[in-house]
């Protein structure tokens, strides 16, 4: 309950996650993501100079996200995510602990006779070999009481970074064996394979995904068992490397916004849009804007999701 948790307090910890080929593997029959790097060992190989292989930076996020749900298991809503910086790939073989620290807390007005307040959260992804992801998100508790006191200014989402700012992060690899990407600013396309979502409940589970609303339909809007939105988003990045082959690495998201409920077997379809690209090394930054939407009677559009990408 939001009476529960203290500025500058940590979250007890969900358990440390070893990253397994079997793992990535999940991942792709969840998702159907098309990651070149992931999925051809041959390839990360020769474009990064390393012997591992690669773990998806996809599901190094969920893996993150689902272990700072410990603090969120009763979550009215997740507000959104802000600041999200991948520092670094993350290799199958490294294990992952996150640590997610109180921020601030700011009482929100009653609805419908519950209490609620809003927690925001910092939060630091690790393994062994130091951090790997960084980022914010903001939720909306339930109350056991108003007044409490608490009024701390909480940010909203957070404003694009400028791409100079993002060079930091991106790998020194060699992208010359990836296609070249042919894409124009402002262009909008629209990939013609819509997906479903299935396997909802074990993929909210298997990154130890506490929130009650992905599990017991029975809290669920309308006695319906709510998807993770992280699994929408998942379908969006698996959409993404269909469209955009090249893609090399996840560096930033600017945001991802849930503007809709998603549920199990709803039909989606995503729209990619160009808003800038760079130069960066041996291929450039893309920052992306992607739509989501159920084609099936759902409720519409379900997700905007605006990545920075490095891509050939």
């Amino acid at each position: 309950m939001f009476e529960d948790f203290e500025v500058g307090g940590t979250i007890p910890p969900l358990p440390s996650v070893t990253l397994t080929e079997a793992d990535n593997t999940w991942y792709r029959a969840v998702t159907g993501d098309q990651h070149l790097a992931t999925a051809d060992q041959s390839i990360y190989r020769r474009i990064s100079g390393s012997s591992g292989a690669l773990a998806n930076p996809g599901l190094v996020m969920h893996f993150s996200i689902g272990q700072t749900t410990n603090a969120t298991r009763r979550a009215i809503a997740n507000l959104y995510y802000r600041s999200i910086r991948v520092l670094r790939p993350v290799e199958v073989g490294e294990t992952l602990t996150t640590v997610a620290t109180v921020l601030g807390l700011r009482e929100s007005a009653p609805k419908d006779g519950q209490h609620r307040g809003k927690v925001w959260l910092g939060i630091t992804t690790s393994s062994e070999y130091g951090p790997a992801i960084q980022y914010e998100r903001c939720a909306l508790i339930p109350a056991r009481n108003g007044d409490t006191g608490h009024s701390d200014e909480i940010p909203g989402p957070s404003d694009p970074t400028p791409l100079d700012e993002l060079m930091g992060s991106v790998p020194e690899w060699d992208l010359s064996d990836l296609p070249h990407t042919d894409w124009a600013s402002g262009e909008r396309r629209v990939d013609p394979l819509r997906d479903h979502i299935d396997l909802a409940a074990p993929f909210a589970r298997s990154t130890f995904n506490q929130a009650a609303v992905h599990r017991d339909h029975t809290i669920g809007p309308g006695g319906r068992r709510l998807v993770y939105g992280g699994h929408v988003q998942a379908l969006a990045q698996a959409s993404l490397t269909r469209i955009l082959p090249s893609l090399a690495h996840i560096v930033s998201w600017d945001g991802c916004d849930h503007v809709g409920p998603a549920f199990e077997g709803d039909l989606l379809e995503f729209t990619h849009t160009l808003v800038e690209a760079r130069p960066s090394g041996s291929g450039q930054l893309l920052r992306l804007e992607i739509e989501g939407s159920t084609v099936n009677g759902g409720s519409g559009r379900v997700l905007r999701w605006t990545p920075v990408v490095w891509a050939r």
